[in-house]
């Protein structure tokens, strides 16, 4: 099972800025969680969407340097792990100069019928788009 990772791309802005004119924390959080829709919107049919979501159950944010005004940096995510009913995801936030590694994000989510708002089995149809199965 390998993960197929979704990538977007985005220009540090003076509104993602804190008073010591570097990103704030509460915007990365913000990006995790706009990265993460990005990708489950990307590559899961409407009709699927419209029955069900997730929801967060926790995150893990690991803040490894700073981003300033101006910088590019480069958005990964993908799954890495799933179960009946919870997937993990990873964010990787990087500098697009450099490579560097500004932000690692590990968020946990339970996946819900939108009719009931309870926990749905996550099948091999709604998962297929994330992740590349071995062939046996």
């Amino acid at each position: 099972m390998t993960p197929i990772p979704f990538q977007q791309e985005l220009t540090v802005a003076f509104q993602h800025l804190d008073e010591w004119n570097h990103v704030n924390n509460l915007e990365y959080i913000k990006w995790v969680l706009d990265i993460s829709e990005a990708h489950w919107t990307t590559k899961t049919p409407a009709e699927t969407r419209e029955k069900h979501a997730w929801f967060v159950l926790n995150h893990n944010v690991h803040y490894k340097r700073q981003a300033f005004l101006g910088e590019e940096l480069i958005l990964t995510t993908w799954i890495e792990t799933y179960s009946k009913v919870k997937s993990e995801r990873r964010v990787l936030i990087t500098r697009k100069t450099d490579g560097k590694t500004v932000v690692e994000a590990k968020t946990s989510w339970c996946f819900i019928d939108r009719a009931t708002k309870k926990p749905s089995l996550i099948t091999t149809a709604i998962i297929r788009p994330y992740i590349e199965f071995e062939s046996v």
